[in-house]
């Protein structure tokens, strides 16, 4: 059997589908603003990690060794500290042989 639409229904229809876009469209707004901010929160809790792991290997190499070393490329040589220098910018800085080193992580 033929069922002819109305206006009222075409009207309703359309509303419809103007509602779903709208949706689709915030939804993936949201998406995009929750994705921005989880990355965000990653690469500062990966410069937590960075500098938490870097002092360790300092007070290890202190332990061992018997000072502070001097250059952040000691570590990595000698402690086997692997440091993604693309993804973080490391100021490390030594002041005496007996006194822990100051370091600052910031992502880039």
């Amino acid at each position: 059997m033929y069922h002819e639409i109305t206006d009222r229904e075409q009207q309703r229809r359309r509303k419809w589908r103007r509602r779903i876009v709208v949706c689709t469209v915030l939804l993936a707004v949201l998406l995009g603003f929750a994705s921005f901010f989880a990355r965000k929160n990653a690469r500062e809790q990966g410069a937590v990690a960075l500098r938490r792991s870097i002092m360790n290997a300092a007070v290890r190499c202190c332990a061992i060794e018997g000072s502070y070393p001097l250059s952040l490329s000691r570590l990595e040589e000698c402690y086997g500290l692997r440091i993604n220098h693309n993804d973080y910018v490391i100021t490390y800085e030594a002041y005496a042989s007996n006194m822990a080193p100051s370091v600052v992580v910031v992502p880039r």
